[in-house]
């Protein structure tokens, strides 16, 4: 992967309630492209005064610790997560304890449980749930808790909706990746399990 992140932001969850944040510039050494100036509004000149992207994906390796991952359009981030991390020496694996647990995404978690949405861009989402960003979309933070309330809406309406009392990350892993068309019964099952 040639692209570098600029940014990071978590926000971390207890059941739907946000309990910590971390957030930071990265610089990795890279310039900034001007597309990707315009579409986040982080300039060269921020980056140049960020600490190093090694530091900063450190410290949030260590901040996730072993919590499970979720993302919207998680394929994307999880890419610049692995490597990042990678990058610091730390491998699938090894470190962080997570490594190897698959992201959640609330994109593909909406597209099979919001399909009159239409559209799942995470902007598009927010106006859907009437979810509001705390500053510019596309910078981390503003993404992340976005992406935390969206996260917390899902499992609202898996309880009720579907009297999903234990939303646990395997259920949401299980459930995005489920065939459109097989979600009710997913859904049923867990639900039947749950009760015997």
């Amino acid at each position: 992967m040639g692209d570098r992140a600029t940014e990071i932001a978590i926000v971390l969850m207890e059941g739907d309630r946000v309990v910590d944040r971390f957030q930071s510039l990265m610089n990795a050494g890279a310039r900034i492209n001007s597309f990707i100036e315009s579409f986040t509004g982080i300039t060269n000149d921020m980056i140049a005064n960020a600490p190093p992207a090694e530091e900063v994906m450190e410290a949030a390796s260590r901040f996730v610790g072993d919590a499970p991952l979720v993302a919207h359009n998680a394929s994307f981030d999880r890419r610049f997560w692995e490597a990042e991390v990678s990058r610091i020496g730390w491998h699938r694996g090894v470190a962080p304890a997570n490594a190897q647990s698959p992201f959640a995404c609330t994109m593909l978690l909406s597209r099979r449980l919001y399909p009159e949405a239409r559209r799942f861009a995470l902007a598009s989402l927010a106006a859907f749930h009437d979810l509001s960003f705390s500053s510019r979309a596309h910078r981390a933070m503003a993404d992340a808790e976005v992406a935390a309330l969206l996260l917390a809406r899902i499992q609202r309406d898996l309880e009720r909706r579907w009297d999903v009392f234990d939303c646990s990350h395997e259920l949401l892993v299980k459930v995005q990746k489920a065939p459109k068309k097989k979600v009710a019964d997913v859904l049923r099952q867990h639900v039947a399990a749950a009760a015997s």
